[in-house]
């Protein structure tokens, strides 16, 4: 099957770039919101991040016009009936997606791939309550989307071979590198993510050390870009609780479990960059 048009499901960080990466890559996009207020503000972070390319070099004015002209806003699943593969990039909330692939099923024509970006929810939970389980996988791509360059692909025991095979393909046309996983809690990189980035705060909470040490040690003793701290103040604190507590829930292995500072510091409302405070302060 042959993608010429895409639909994204939420124009925010995930959804936002995903649109981006697909208007560059020649594909014509509808791009979604719930409301008029986020839809134009999704559009306006996707303008500012091409337009500041054009002022690095990296892109003409020209490739700006054109990568603009091949995405369209709107706040009604039913513009989504003309698109090849809908990508879902809403919020990391089960009943939510499950309500947004079930209203997909109606208005999208059977053969339309229906994808999820969902990062450790159940591919197949929401692949049931369609009428397609067989065209349903994960898309799962990491943030930011322009910039990294792996993309998990999800296949349910349902979905079908030609299904895989287009979700391959549409993703290695994107410029991506195609990693393929099971349908299990946290696929490849989050169950082994997760794992590192608890214990870097059972360690600052029993006083192993200070959150520089263990970043500093972690950035320069593994040559990692960032610290494990740092890095989950980027992920944010209340998606890295969501996402080790659906792991758990899962597997019902104890290092996933929550650390006690992460859960009182989500309460707290420090949820790390995305509030200008978590493990540091970036106000």
């Amino acid at each position: 099957m042959e993608i010429k048009r895409v639909g994204v499901v939420g124009c925010g960080i995930m959804g936002g770039g995903i649109t981006l990466v697909c208007a560059q890559s020649g594909y014509q996009v509808i791009a979604s919101e719930i409301n008029d207020e986020l839809l134009s503000k999704g559009l306006a972070s996707i303008n500012s991040f091409l337009s500041k390319s054009v002022e690095k070099g990296k892109i003409s004015q020209k490739d700006k016009d054109a990568t603009l002209g091949r995405i369209k806003g709107t706040t009604t699943t039913k513009d989504f009936s003309e698109c090849d593969l809908v990508i879902e990039a809403a919020t990391e909330n089960i009943d939510l997606k499950k309500k947004i692939f079930a209203e997909l099923d109606k208005v999208c024509p059977k053969h339309i791939i229906l994808a999820t970006n969902t990062s450790c929810l159940s591919i197949l939970d929401v692949a049931i309550v369609t009428t397609r389980p067989e065209k349903v996988l994960g898309l799962h791509f990491f943030n930011p989307v322009p910039i990294m360059k792996p993309l998990e692909i999800v296949k349910t025991i349902i979905t079908s071979d030609d299904t895989l095979e287009t979700g391959i393909d549409f993703g290695k046309s994107l410029g991506k590198t195609i990693v393929i996983a099971k349908d299990t809690p946290g696929f490849i990189v989050n169950r082994l993510l997760f794992t590192y980035l608890l214990e870097a705060i059972r360690m600052l909470e029993a006083g192993t050390a200070t959150k520089e040490d263990i970043d500093a040690a972690i950035s320069l003793g593994l040559n990692h870009p960032m610290g494990p701290l740092t890095l989950a103040d980027l992920v944010g604190l209340d998606t890295a609780l969501f996402v080790a507590s659906a792991i758990y829930e899962e597997f019902k292995d104890p290092k996933y479990i929550p650390p006690t500072l992460l859960k009182k510091m989500v309460t707290a409302g420090q949820l790390g960059r995305k509030t200008g405070k978590g493990f540091y302060d970036y106000k």
